[in-house]
């Protein structure tokens, strides 16, 4: 059995704010220029900078600056680690609970069996 792959903690910490996951969706829908980006959000544009910072960091957007214009666009190969990450946990937990439903079905069956020695002491 091939070891787990680690967590994506750096994509998790970016989506975790709601300005950088708002960023996120926005160019799921394709590129767009950071004043593009900051429109929607009443934050100065430092800020805005710093969550983009985050998520570059991250591996979930790149940019390139042509000119004065900065554009960002959204990388899918961070988006589907993630993915492929949640996937292989929720196996996990499907196989525990599978496993702790055949217990509790085991259990039940047994307290409902009637008890060999009470009956041949009545």
């Amino acid at each position: 059995m091939s070891s787990p792959s680690p967590a994506p903690v750096a994509l998790f910490h970016a989506l975790a704010h709601d300005v950088r996951a708002a960023v996120v969706e926005r160019l799921g829908h394709g590129p767009a220029t950071v004043t593009e980006l900051a429109e929607p959000h009443p934050i100065a544009l430092p800020t805005l900078h710093r969550h983009l910072g985050v998520l570059e960091d991250a591996g979930v957007i790149r940019s390139e600056k042509r000119g004065r214009v900065r554009t960002c666009h959204l990388v899918p190969a961070a988006l589907e680690r993630a993915e492929d990450w949640l996937h292989a946990q929720r196996h996990v937990w499907d196989r525990r609970l599978d496993q702790l439903d055949s217990l509790l079905t085991t259990m039940n069956a047994a307290q409902a069996a009637p008890d060999p020695d009470k009956t041949e002491a009545s």
